[in-house]
């Protein structure tokens, strides 16, 4: 892989400056500056108007207090974000994340990299993110509306379908986005189902909105299995985690006619050759909210258990990171090379570490960044968005096929990119490129604002 051209060292050494401490940040914007060298020297517009240095400050950056009152009636006092990092394709759009690691840099990368993934959907949205450090686990639900409604009384006054866009994200399901939604209804007055997305089916929701970050990620490695004339018929499928995104895309890998063999979570993985039982796992995680160890107490015959070791020890042809930021590593890459797996592809943002991208590059494993491969979600959400303006429900199959047309676009437009710019067949600088050129050729058109 490249490195940083001379033209944009002084860019990210105002990145580091003006954003200390924020390593997370940091290295989303060093892995889509290392992509851009060929662009500027094709297209010194953009350094003209200092395109490259206004993508990387964000618009707006909101901090704040959440203070609320838990069952014991002790007050608690935590800490809410939304960084509105770009506009220039539409009204700021990017989930919520509740979880004890969240701080401005975790949302700066997530906002940063949401900005190329929202472009290269084509659909009208700009990139944000935001969240808190709260933990919805062990908590009532009780505390949780009151987190929730304290969290909006603050947050509703930057928000809007017009302004920006929230999403869930870890942490922020349903239940999450439910109380969110009642708290805005309740302040301002408005019925507005365009404010949020991630709602309800009964009030304002799209179908396939909970399945479309996962199944998006395996249509976008159905793409790239077709440039080879191949398809996931006996590929044997690893996947990390066991939320949403990972439940998703183990289901559609199976529709498929892929093998996914083994999933995890943060205290290890279970394996199993017949086939990971999507409904069992969809049981334990979403219902009863209990730890992955206990799919291998109910599959004793056919599933095994392995506590505190990496899935991407096991054997296998695709692999899909879909837990959380820089859980691949350089040690995990390598025995995926070793084991000949010939595609990763990321559900998750940002969970490949530098040195296992760049591991993968030298071996000639296929890599999907996650802001083509996961961008299923926010895609889908802006489907939401387009039947709340419209006052319309889609159908399932209408609204999954539109998902899949849409992944298929990002995935020929990454191919087509890393070919105009003598990477072919690089998706990271395909997707890096592709969506930067969106972005930027609107904020030529805006002009310094």
């Amino acid at each position: 892989m490249p490195g940083l051209d001379e033209k944009l060292h002084d860019i990210y050494d105002e990145v580091l400056r003006r954003n200390p401490g924020e390593t997370e940040f940091h290295q989303a914007a060093h892995e889509v500056l290392t992509s851009l060298g060929p662009v500027v020297a094709k297209h010194p517009e953009y350094a003209d108007a200092a395109v490259i240095r206004r993508l990387c400050e964000p618009e707006r950056q909101i901090i704040f207090r959440v203070p609320w009152v838990d069952d014991a009636g002790t007050v608690r006092i935590n800490r809410g974000f939304r960084v509105e990092f770009n506009s220039a394709l539409g009204p700021y759009k990017g989930g919520l994340r509740f979880h004890p690691s969240v701080y401005l840099g975790i949302i700066k990368f997530l906002g940063f990299e949401q900005i190329f993934k929202n472009a290269l959907t084509g659909l009208p949205i700009g990139g944000g993110k935001g969240g808190s450090d709260f933990d919805p686990k062990g908590h009532s639900d009780s505390e949780i509306m009151r987190f929730c409604q304290s969290f909006m009384t603050e947050l509703y006054r930057h928000i809007g379908e017009y302004t920006d866009v929230p999403a869930g994200d870890i942490g922020v399901g349903g239940r999450e986005i439910g109380y969110l939604f009642g708290q805005y209804k309740r302040i301002t007055n408005r019925y507005e189902s365009g404010v949020l997305t991630g709602k309800g089916l009964t009030w304002g929701g799209s179908q396939v909105r909970t399945e479309a970050t996962g199944y998006g990620t395996v249509f976008f490695v159905d793409e790239i299995l077709k440039t080879r004339r191949d398809s996931f018929d006996g590929k044997r499928v690893v996947v990390s985690g066991s939320g949403n995104v990972a439940i998703y895309a183990i289901e559609k890998v199976q529709q498929l006619g892929g093998n996914v063999i083994a999933c995890s979570d943060s205290g290890g993985y279970i394996v199993d050759e017949k086939g990971i039982d999507v409904e069992l796992l969809r049981d334990l995680k979403e219902v009863r909210r209990a730890r992955i160890a206990e799919y291998a107490e109910a599959r004793t015959d056919v599933a095994r258990y392995v506590e505190g070791r990496s899935v991407w020890e096991v054997p296998c042809d695709i692999a899909l990171p879909c837990a959380t930021q820089n859980e691949l590593g350089g040690s995990d890459a390598a025995a995926l090379i070793r084991n000949s797996c010939a595609i990763v592809a990321e559900g998750a943002n940002m969970p490949c570490t530098p040195e296992a991208v760049q591991l993968m590059a030298d071996s000639g494993v296929i890599f999907a960044p996650g802001k083509a491969a996961n961008a299923g979600g926010v895609a889908t959400s802006a489907l939401e968005m387009q039947q709340n303006a419209s006052r319309d429900s889609w159908a399932f199959d209408h609204t999954e096929q539109r998902l899949a047309d849409i992944m298929r676009g990002i995935h020929d437009r990454c191919l087509e990119t890393a070919d105009e710019y003598g990477r072919p067949g690089d998706y990271v600088a395909g997707a890096n490129i592709a969506g930067f050129t969106q972005v930027a050729d609107a904020m030529l058109a805006l002009g310094v604002i």
